[in-house]
């Protein structure tokens, strides 16, 4: 595929906010006939800077008009795409300030899917795998129109405290109030 028609396709995802895809996702993005012949135009797009390759599998609209702070979330949504998967943790509480430090650059999500942690030129995205219901989960999340939902305050110290992580941070003070 032509660099100019390329352009055009991920500008008109662009328009309707789009711009961080999963690979499987430019099949549909640029019409491409053969896996190979698709591959070379990624390789082509990635070398000019037209798409960034923030994590294996993930591609961004390097041009996007869209890039923001919600940025490393899409990245997170779409490594994990088909998993329920809310922040948590240090990210979540640092929010409500229930803990004094920001994790500046760093995303803390709890998933259904496995565990792990990338390193992005966005910020590190840490998943941390729960094996709580998905029930459960829908019932201590809040949509607070971003890519990812946010646990509630008294759901992201359960998480804190169910995965062993470090709790002298915690303002007793604060954890409390919902």
């Amino acid at each position: 595929m032509k660099q100019s028609e390329a352009i055009k396709r991920l500008a008109e995802f662009d328009q309707r906010e789009r711009y961080v895809f999963a690979a499987r996702d430019m099949s549909k993005v640029f019409h491409d006939d053969t896996p190979r012949s698709r591959e070379a135009t990624l390789k082509r797009l990635v070398n000019a800077g037209i798409l960034e390759r923030p994590s294996k599998g993930v591609y961004l609209y390097a041009l996007s008009k869209n890039k923001g702070p919600d940025t490393l979330e899409l990245i997170a949504k779409t490594l994990r795409r088909g998993e329920y998967s809310y922040i948590s943790l240090e990210s979540a509480l640092s929010e409500y300030g229930v803990i004094s430090q920001i994790p500046v650059g760093r995303l803390t999500v709890m998933t259904t899917g496995r565990k792990g942690e990338y390193k992005t030129p966005y910020g590190v995205i840490e998943f941390t795998h729960t094996k709580r219901p998905i029930s459960d989960i829908l019932s201590v999340i809040k949509d607070r129109g971003r890519p990812l939902k946010v646990a509630t305050r008294q759901a992201a110290l359960r998480d804190l405290k169910r995965v062993g992580r470090n709790t002298h941070l915690v303002d007793e003070g604060d954890a409390h109030d919902d």
